[in-house]
């Protein structure tokens, strides 16, 4: 039986490598740019083509794919363990070519994709020429995908798609969107609807706004409301099979959530740093921070929920490693997604209190990352609705007491031990 918690020497001088790549050569960038998925700026391709290419002679480009789509094969383990780097920066994904929504999106056509589709956007998706959008959610759908109206309807060898999209990140940088249509809404919920290729050029397709979000400086928000207008696009575009959209969208969610989780861990482990770095700096009543007990509670708090929060991902990269099937970690996955919004929202506000007004000024990154502990709690799934799958599958299997009291009633115990042992009456022998 191996049991350990040791990373393979050869991998972890490629982490310690990229700690100090990301540090020394990302982390800059950041201040810099305005978005690492625009790759119509001039400013970004200038400064980040050269990382990527820094990233493939170090045989570490995207690595989320297996050696046939071009990436290194290392597997969701060592992905969390690279990612845990990339987390604490803006354009660490995209210069080692993990970056979410292309990461899932590709996944989708790599595995339902024509060859003709695979041809005109998986190679330039993975190469990191283009970038792409998914285009799921809509105004009053939510977290509820089987109560979603925009159609598909099929017209000849097209498929013509009306309706609105709400929240699809990225549809202003990419070069197609992977929409989900109904395609039969008389059949069961969760075979209405269908998923297809749209080149973001096609008629019909309108930005109605993208839409910011707090913390975010960007000139303009990255996330589309999207309106579709008699949008036709050819039947071969279709990913799978039609009424299959459900199947289809879980080979990018589960991938995704955890991902997320992955690059999560390393914003709580940066403002865990803040808060040590800022406990032995600052001093007040002649004394430092550190030697307040309260701060010293905050810091082992933190530690801890950092701690907690990233062996669970680790395991949960782990099984998906063993067993190569996103549904046999249905319950693992929901649990890492209900858990990184709380541990991320503790630690950043435990972070802002230690900087006091420092912490809550646009100085410090706190309050970005304090509203990405909200928005982890809405992406690829409300919080909520992971505690109810986490519930379920715990519930699945498990049997009523077989009486009128539980299985565990200790006078009953106490009965069946006696029994066993051949006593009359409990104490005797």
């Amino acid at each position: 039986m191996a049991w350990d918690f040791e990373t393979d020497p050869q991998f972890q001088e490629k982490l310690d490598w990229v700690d100090r790549f990301v540090t020394e050569e990302v982390e800059p960038v950041d201040r810099i740019i305005e978005h690492a998925w625009d790759v119509s700026d001039p400013t970004r391709n200038k400064l980040i083509k050269p990382l990527q290419e820094t990233v493939r002679g170090q045989e570490l480009w995207a690595c989320h794919l297996g050696p046939n789509l071009g990436g290194p094969g290392y597997g969701q383990l060592k992905l969390a363990l690279l990612n845990e780097i990339l987390g604490r920066t803006h354009s660490g994904p995209v210069v080692f070519g993990c970056q979410a929504p292309d990461s899932g999106n590709a996944e989708i056509l790599a595995h339902y994709g024509t060859p003709e589709l695979k041809a005109r956007y998986l190679g330039p998706l993975i190469d990191g020429d283009i970038m792409s959008c998914y285009s799921m959610t809509e105004p009053q759908g939510g977290s509820d995908p089987t109560s979603f109206v925009t159609r598909a309807v099929r017209d000849g060898d097209h498929y013509v798609i009306n309706g609105e999209k709400w929240f699809s990140s990225h549809a202003r940088f990419s070069s197609f969107l992977i929409v989900m249509a109904v395609t039969d809404p008389t059949a069961p919920r969760t075979e209405r609807a269908s998923m297809f290729v749209v080149p973001i050029d096609t008629p019909g397709i309108e930005i109605v706004r993208n839409v910011g979000v707090w913390g975010h400086s960007e000139s303009e928000g990255t996330h589309a409301y999207i309106r579709y207008t008699d949008v036709r696009v050819p039947a071969d575009h279709l990913l799978g099979e039609e009424g299959k959209g459900f199947e289809v969208a879980q080979t990018r969610l589960g991938g995704g959530r955890i991902h997320h989780a992955m690059r999560t861990v390393g914003l709580v482990r940066a403002s865990l740093d803040m808060m040590l770095e800022r406990a032995v700096s600052r001093r007040t009543r002649g004394k430092n921070l550190s030697d307040m007990q309260l701060v010293q509670e905050m810091i082992a708090e933190s530690w801890v929920e950092l701690e907690q929060f990233r062996l669970l991902v680790l395991r949960t990269a782990w099984k998906i490693d063993q067993l190569q099937d996103y549904k046999k970690v249905i319950a693992d996955i929901s649990a890492v997604k209900m858990v990184m919004p709380k541990v991320l929202g503790n630690v950043v506000s435990r972070a802002i209190q230690l900087h006091g007004s420092l912490g809550i000024s646009t100085e410090m990154p706190f309050g970005k990352w304090l509203l990405e502990s909200y928005h982890m709690g809405l992406a690829d799934g409300a919080t909520e609705l992971h505690k109810q799958q986490i519930a379920k599958q715990l519930l699945r299997g498990t049997e009523p007491s077989p009486g009128l009291f539980p299985t565990v009633h200790l006078p009953a115990l106490d009965s069946a031990a006696e029994l066993k042992f051949g006593l009359q009456a409990k104490g005797v022998w």
